[in-house]
């Protein structure tokens, strides 16, 4: 290739930076992660949301829907009944009381004319009311009492500072009698089981009676208190026979 073929204006030069040519890397054995599925997704790029297939689901024993008894009549709307004029056959109706009305001629008119039309005023004298002064129950101005204005209690008003003498007292004063004064021997000593520990108290009972029946009761020395209870224990006896008698001696009689 001789020099007069132009090649451009690229020429050989340095990189600025480092490339991957220049760099033997370990080939197809490290991979970039997945941007599908759901796991081991790329976290730099955005991941879509997944969907799965459910189970399916066990069939219901039980029908929850409505019955016959809930069905909607055909002619209810949203509004309530439609409007449309409906017919039905009745029975006879039986035959109902007389009209107690009263008529026309039952009225006097005539009889309104002070009532509908204008008229003098008009006075009657009535009978004299000789009961009612002997029921008035009203009372008179003696039944009612002012209350006083003086003492401390008085109603509606404001009571002066009042002030009461007092007899006089015998105790404290000049002529008390201090002879009458309880000495010393008045006070009784207090008991030290009260205000500390209360030791303990013994008492001495009467003599019991001695018992009046005549058993022979065994007394002190009847008692051995050397000798100890030997335990229980068995042995082997001899044998009887059942048609030996009974040896008899004078002692008996």
């Amino acid at each position: 290739m001789g020099s007069d073929v132009w090649v451009g204006p690229w020429r050989p030069h340095r990189p600025r930076g480092p490339i991957a040519a220049l760099y033997g890397g370990p080939g197809p054995k490290y991979k970039l992660p997945t941007n599908t599925g759901y796991f081991l997704h790329d976290p730099s790029r955005p991941r879509a949301p997944a969907f799965t297939f459910g189970v399916r689901l066990p069939t219901q024993q039980t029908s929850c829907g409505p019955g016959p008894s809930h069905l909607v009549p055909a002619r209810m709307t949203v509004r309530g009944p439609d409007g449309t004029p409906a017919y039905s056959i009745y029975g006879r109706p039986r035959h109902a009381a007389p009209c107690l009305t009263p008529g026309p001629g039952r009225y006097f008119p005539e009889l309104a004319e002070n009532a509908t039309y204008p008229s003098a005023p008009r006075h009657t004298i009535a009978s004299r009311n000789w009961g009612s002064h002997a029921e008035n129950q009203t009372p008179g101005p003696g039944t009612y009492t002012v209350p006083s204005l003086l003492g401390p209690r008085v109603i509606g008003k404001v009571s002066a500072p009042t002030y009461s003498i007092c007899g006089r007292s015998a105790v404290g004063s000049f002529f008390e009698d201090l002879s009458k004064t309880p000495g010393p021997c008045a006070y009784h000593v207090v008991n030290p089981g009260i205000y500390k520990s209360r030791a303990p108290q013994f008492t001495m009972l009467a003599r019991t009676s001695l018992p009046q029946d005549n058993t022979l009761n065994p007394g002190p020395a009847a008692y051995n208190v050397d000798q100890h209870r030997k335990p229980r224990g068995w042995s082997f006896g001899t044998r009887h026979s059942d048609y030996l008698a009974r040896i008899v001696t004078d002692v008996d009689h």
